[in-house]
């Protein structure tokens, strides 16, 4: 039987009949543009997250350069970033003209190392731009805290955490700011590109509505610099019916993330390192991710016996080779063990356990 690494038609098929019906609804009314499924689904996204606005965009990148932009980041700020991260962690901030500044991670969760932070401060820091990798929560609440020590705003990049608790709070709503993506791989994702901002302030959430009309208070009176950044109605039809399932996706993802560690549990004893969920969070399994010894190997003999693989992420930001000399570098360790043995495997909702199983037996043949 083919595995998939990740299976959108199956999500699709349960969801067939919600989402052809609110495609109709918007190619009828031909508001293509901000029309009244973009206010439903935010309305529903900020119910759902528990957080007073959500302002969604064109996608995860747009997200964040909205927030940087919202809290009036730009050239000669530093923005704290994890070195372990995909790339758009550290492009937004370059793109508002700011420096990125690089610390190192955790090597259980991959998520910022909170003890880093002091190390990477200077004059210049603006803002804490935390990941929460692989779909658990960093340590907000630590986070938060060194933050408001140094008067310092954070903005949670929950790209793959959209979904995951936190100390009784979903992740969005664990700081000023929030930002996720809706790209269609993620725990939820539109057809395309998309994305969102979080926010319980209201002065940021007026700037952020602005900002993504070009800066746009009124028509044709622009306040304030912006983007084109809008996520186009027809995407916001089409996650409607998906944020309607999604609870129970995070119920599957929790449930095969959590057979996976069973699973795998022996392995340590071979130098594999299973994910490790923190207390008081949980988490919704964007990617389950072990760091295995020798990757390329495994990769190889895993392909194989037919199952897929991915690497989240080969290297370093500071490493890659357009942002060697675009940031600097607090610390970044664990970060660069991390690129040298991170390896994914298939999750996703959908999932059969037939299938699970038949990656758990071809995992632990190969690495045990």
């Amino acid at each position: 039987m083919s595995i998939p690494f990740i299976d959108l038609k199956t999500q699709f098929e349960a969801l067939r009949g919600s989402i052809e019906k609110r495609i109709q609804t918007v190619l009828g009314h031909t508001q293509f543009i901000l029309g009244p499924e973009v206010d439903e689904l935010e309305k529903a996204l900020a119910t759902f997250t528990g957080v007073k606005h959500a302002i969604t965009c064109s996608s995860g990148t747009d997200a964040a350069i909205m927030a940087l932009m919202a809290l009036g980041i730009g050239p000669g700020d530093e923005v704290i970033v994890p070195a372990f991260s995909f790339v758009a962690t550290a492009e937004t901030v370059l793109l508002v003209g700011a420096t990125p500044v690089y610390v190192d991670v955790e090597k259980q969760t991959g998520n910022l190392d909170v003890k880093k932070l002091e190390e990477a401060l200077s004059q210049k820091t603006k803002a804490i731009h935390p990941v929460s990798l692989y779909g658990q929560p960093a340590d907000m609440n630590e986070i938060n805290a060194f933050a408001k020590k140094h008067n310092l705003p954070v903005i949670e990049d929950a790209a793959q955490s959209f979904g995951a608790v936190y100390h009784g709070k979903r992740s969005c709503s664990l700081s000023i700011l929030g930002v996720t993506s809706f790209f269609p791989a993620k725990p939820l994702g539109c057809y395309g590109d998309g994305g969102a901002v979080f926010t319980n302030d209201d002065a940021l959430a007026e700037a952020l509505k602005e900002i993504r009309v070009h800066g746009q208070k009124s028509r044709y009176f622009h306040t304030r610099i912006g983007i084109n950044g809008r996520l186009d109605t027809l995407q916001c039809a089409i996650m409607i019916p998906k944020l309607e399932r999604f609870p129970w996706e995070l119920e599957q993802r929790s449930r095969l993330g959590d057979r996976y560690n069973q699973a795998f549990a022996g392995l340590s004893k071979k130098g594999v390192t299973l994910p490790v969920l923190k207390s008081n969070r949980n988490s919704s399994w964007a990617q389950y991710t072990l760091q295995v010894p020798d990757r390329e190997n495994a990769q190889k003999e895993l392909q194989k016996l037919g199952v897929p693989t991915a690497v989240h992420y080969p290297r370093t930001i500071p490493e890659q080779p357009a942002y060697q000399e675009n940031g600097r570098v607090s610390s970044d360790e664990i970060a660069r063990t991390l690129a040298a043995t991170v390896m994914s495997l298939p999750i996703y909702p959908d999932m059969p356990d037939k299938i699970q199983d038949q990656v758990i037996l071809a995992v632990n043949q190969v690495l045990s």
